[in-house]
């Protein structure tokens, strides 16, 4: 058998994110990702995190890696290249295990948003090719290097073009259909021959392109480009890998719309006065989108645990029924017996929520929603996260998505 290691270097220092390693990514800590690509990988026998910080190899054996050693504080500084962080690995292996791999595997954690089957492909475009030193990620190149510049003198002296192309005079006044085809290479994968890295190199010479889809790609260097990575993860359509079950789609229709009430249809606080008697604050704009959503066809209906006649007054002011007062344990149940009483298909019901106790629901429905403030297990649980925290207009997000897909009346 081959044995493939997929080693994921993780130290513990970021300047641009603090923490950035074990940050929550769509409800996952970042590294998850890097770790779940490695074992839903066919090929891969083995999964391994090079880290300096006990925190993150405790989140990394957490989620299914081994963390046999921590990594030397000298090969865990900010300049530190790739090659001692991985020679340092495979030396510790060899002497302490006797282990020594066929193929090693590069998952950067700094790319979460991998294709399935990505590292499969690696691997086996790796074994494939006998001359291969190692195998890389490669998108077509968002911007062309043919028509980059060089300021050898600074801004008082003539420009440089970066790149000449034989038979072409001017590169950088040519059309770009001309120009030679090039590519980007990304933190996804690599796949190398761990003589490769023996020898003092983490490519070799004989390096062999995987291209990706572009729309996978992201750089995660401040938290504006975290946000919009996270967008994309939970918004794009995109078949990543997932450390928990792959995030469904939302249906095409739609008939019911269930809430949860408090922290979603409110802000999850509670204001009571000195004779015991409770106000809540919820979105106004809410009771809008709901009625033109049930006029498109699709009912609305608030499943709550709470017994406080608040429930009830909120539900009459948007128009929808309230079933409240549940037991903590029963919603899922009250539930099922309402799709059942209704004959409505669960692939057919979304349900919002933000709380422990949503998450039985979250498996009687074809698409579960958490909203943005909602508990990690319930964002990892929900296969679409709003941008909007709960009573600050997650349902009116909700219902402007639905509505997008449905003819308006």
């Amino acid at each position: 058998m081959t044995e493939v290691l997929a080693l994921i270097p993780a130290r513990g220092g970021s300047k641009g994110i603090p923490r950035k390693n074990i940050r929550p990514f769509c409800g996952y800590p970042l590294i998850a990702y890097s770790i779940a690509a490695g074992l839903q990988a066919q090929t891969v026998t083995r999964v391994i995190v090079s880290t300096d910080d006990e925190e993150i190899a405790a989140v990394a054996r957490a989620w299914g890696a081994e963390t046999p050693f921590l990594r030397p504080a000298e090969f865990a500084q900010d300049q530190t290249t790739d090659l001692p962080v991985f020679q340092h690995a495979l030396s510790w292996l060899a002497e302490r295990e006797a282990y020594r791999p066929d193929v090693v595997v590069q998952l950067r954690p700094t790319s979460p948003i991998r294709p399935v089957g990505l590292v499969d492909d690696a691997v086996r475009t790796l074994l494939r090719h006998a001359d291969a030193d190692s195998v890389r990620g490669i998108v077509p190149a968002g911007q062309n290097p043919h028509k980059m510049w060089r300021l050898p003198g600074g801004l008082d002296s003539p420009m440089k073009n970066l790149l000449d192309v034989e038979g072409i005079e001017e590169p950088y006044n040519a059309p770009r259909q001309i120009l030679p085809e090039v590519y980007w290479q990304t933190g996804h994968i690599d796949a190398i021959r761990p003589g490769v890295i023996w020898r003092g190199s983490m490519s070799g010479r004989n390096i062999y392109p995987l291209l990706i889809d572009p729309n996978y790609t992201v750089d995660l260097d401040n938290l504006r480009d975290w946000a919009r990575a996270e967008w994309l993860a939970l918004n794009g359509g995109l078949k990543m890998v997932w450390p928990g079950r792959a995030k469904r789609p939302m249906p095409e229709k739609i008939e019911l719309l269930v809430l949860d009430f408090d922290g979603v249809v409110t802000d999850n606080r509670v204001w009571v006065d000195e004779q015991g008697r409770e106000m809540v604050a919820a979105y106004r704009s809410d009771s809008l989108i709901i009625s033109r959503l049930r006029r498109a066809g699709t009912e609305v209906v608030i499943l709550s645990s709470e017994v406080n006649p608040v429930v009830a007054a909120r539900a009459r002011k948007m128009n929808v029924e309230a079933i409240h007062g549940i037991g903590l344990d029963e919603k899922a149940k009250v539930l099922k017996n309402l799709l059942e009483s209704r004959k409505i298909e669960p692939s057919r019901v979304a349900y919002i929520g933000n709380d422990l106790n949503d998450l039985p629901c979250f498996e009687q429905v074809g698409w579960a929603v958490a909203v943005a403030d909602a508990l990690p297990e319930v964002l990892r649980a929900a296969d679409y996260v709003t941008t909007r925290p709960g009573g600050h207009g997650a349902v009116r997000e909700v219902c402007d998505l639905i509505l997008k897909e449905k003819p308006q009346s």
